[in-house]
C-alpha cells in the first residue's frame, strides 16, 4: 500500500490544504499519516475531520524573530522533534511527505530529506514564511500560490487551492493530476 505523511500546523491556515488533499489520496487507496503538535491546532482539527488518519505527535518549538529565552529552549525542541521525525518516518516508510508549512512541519521535513523520502511543500502567502524558508531547502519540489521569484528553480505556480479540483478564476488552475504524479515516483 501506498502511504504519505501530511505535516504543517500552528494556525489553522497550515492545516487546511492538507484537510483538502488527504480525502484524495485516501479515496485513491493511500494509507494517509499526519505529523504534528498534540497541543497545536492541527490535533484537533484532524482528529475532528473523520478522515482516517494516523495522528503521529512530536515535540516542536517556534523558531522567533526576536530574542527570547524561549529561543534556546525550542532549538532543542526542533532537534528532538526532527529525531521523533526520523524514527516515525523510518516506521511509515511513505512514499511522499507533504508539508503546508509552520513551525511544527520543519523537523518532519528534515527527517524525511534525511531518510530520501521525496518532500513536496506548498506555500500560499505571497512571500514565503520562516518554516517554508527552512523547508525549501530540504524540498523536492515547492508548490506556491503566487509566482515566487525565479531563482528559486523548486517552485512549481499552481494557483490558488479553494477545494482539490476547482479554483479562483484569477490563477493558473492547480493541476491536481500533475502534483499527484510525483507521488508515484
Amino acid at each position: 500500500m501506498k502511504k504519505i505523511v501530511f505535516t504543517g500546523g500552528g494556525t489553522v491556515g497550515h492545516v487546511t490544504l492538507n484537510l483538502l488533499l488527504m480525502p484524495r489520496f485516501i479515496k485513491d487507496g493511500w494509507e494517509v499519516h499526519y505529523i504534528g503538535d498534540r497541543n497545536g491546532i492541527e490535533y484537533e482539527q484532524i482528529k475532528n475531520s473523520g478522515l482516517d488518519v494516523q495522528f503521529h505527535s512530536i515535540a516542536t518549538g517556534k523558531l522567533r524573530r526576536y530574542f527570547s529565552f524561549q529561543n534556546m529552549l525550542d532549538v532543542f525542541k526542533v532537534g528532538f522533534g526532527i529525531l521523533q521525525s526520523i524514527a516515525i518516518i523510518a516506521k511509515i516508510r511513505p512514499q511522499a511527505l507533504f508539508s503546508k508549512g509552520g513551525f511544527v512541519s520543519v523537523p518532519p521535513v528534515i527527517a524525511a530529506n534525511l531518510l530520501r523520502v521525496p518532500v513536496f511543500i506548498h506555500e500560499s502567502d505571497l512571500s514565503m514564511g520562516l518554516a517554508n524558508k527552512i523547508a525549501y531547502k530540504f524540498a523536492t519540489t515547492m508548490y506556491s500560490t503566487f509566482e515566487q521569484p525565479s531563482e528559486l528553480a523548486k517552485v512549481k505556480h499552481v494557483g490558488a487551492v479553494t477545494k482539490v479540483g476547482q479554483h479562483t478564476d484569477k490563477v493558473t488552475p492547480i493541476q491536481l493530476p500533475e502534483i499527484l504524479s510525483h507521488f508515484d515516483k
